[in-house]
C-alpha cells in the first residue's frame, strides 16, 4: 500500500469514529426528543434531518460552504475573528461525514425509541423517576440494539462519504483525501493498483457493518 493510500485509510478511519462519536452525543437524544416529545416546529426539524438523506451530496456540501465556508454565515465572523477557516481541513470532513450520517442514526434511533412500550416508562414515573432517568434507566436500555444498529450504519455512511467532504474539505492528499477520495484520484490518474486495493478494503468493511448491523436490527425487532 502506498503511502497516500495509508494516509487516506487513516484519515477515513478517524473520520469516521469522530463523526459516530459526534452523532452520538447529539442524534441520540435529538431522535429522543422526537420520538417522544410534541412541540411547534416538530416537522422542521425532522425535515431539516431527513434532507441530508435524500439531497445529493454535492447539494449538502455546499450549504455547508454557504454556513461554514470563509465568507459563509458562520465561518466569516470565525475568519475575522481567529484567521481560521474549517473548511479544506480535515474537521471539515469531519462535519460532512457528521452531517451525511446524522439521518441513519437519528431515524433507526428513533424507530427503536418508539417501540418501547411506554407503560414500562409510565410504571418508572410512579416510583418516582424524573423523565431524564426514566430515559436513561428504561427506554434507551431497551431501545440499545436499535440505537447501536443506528450507530454502526452512521459509521458506514461516514466511512464512505465523498460528495459533501469533496465540497468542504476538497481532496488535498495527506491532508482531507478520505478513501473515497484517495480512490477518486487513483481511478482519474490512473494508478489502477491503489484503487482496486482502496475499493476492496472499503467494500469488505461495509460488507462487516452490514452485517453487524442487520444482526443488532434483528435483536432489536
Amino acid at each position: 500500500m502506498t503511502p497516500e493510500a495509508t494516509s487516506a485509510l487513516a484519515l477515513s478511519l478517524r473520520v469516521a469514529c469522530l463523526a459516530t462519536l459526534l452523532n452520538a452525543v447529539f442524534g441520540i437524544p435529538l431522535a429522543y426528543v422526537l420520538a417522544r416529545r410534541r412541540f411547534r416546529g416538530q416537522t422542521l426539524v425532522d425535515l431539516l434531518v431527513t434532507l441530508p438523506l435524500v439531497l445529493p451530496p454535492t447539494v449538502t456540501g455546499y450549504y455547508l460552504i454557504v454556513l461554514l465556508g470563509r465568507r459563509g454565515w458562520l465561518g466569516s465572523p470565525l475568519y475575522a475573528a481567529t484567521g481560521w477557516t474549517v473548511a479544506f481541513t480535515w474537521y471539515a470532513a469531519v462535519i460532512a461525514a457528521t452531517v451525511m450520517a446524522l439521518p441513519l442514526l437519528v431515524r433507526t434511533a428513533r424507530a427503536a425509541i418508539e417501540s418501547v412500550d411506554r407503560d414500562l416508562e409510565r410504571a418508572a414515573y410512579t416510583l418516582g423517576r424524573p423523565e431524564w432517568r426514566t430515559a436513561l434507566e428504561v427506554t434507551l436500555p431497551l431501545a440499545r440494539n436499535g440505537i447501536l444498529a443506528g450507530l454502526v450504519l452512521a459509521f458506514a455512511r461516514a466511512l464512505g462519504e465523498f460528495g459533501a467532504t469533496l465540497m468542504l474539505a476538497g481532496n488535498i492528499p495527506g491532508k482531507t483525501a478520505t478513501v473515497p477520495l484517495a480512490i477518486y484520484s487513483a481511478v482519474q490518474t490512473g494508478e489502477t493498483g491503489d484503487a482496486l486495493l482502496l475499493v476492496g478494503l472499503l467494500t469488505a468493511l461495509s460488507c462487516i457493518v452490514l452485517v453487524v448491523a442487520g444482526r443488532l436490527g434483528a435483536r432489536a425487532a
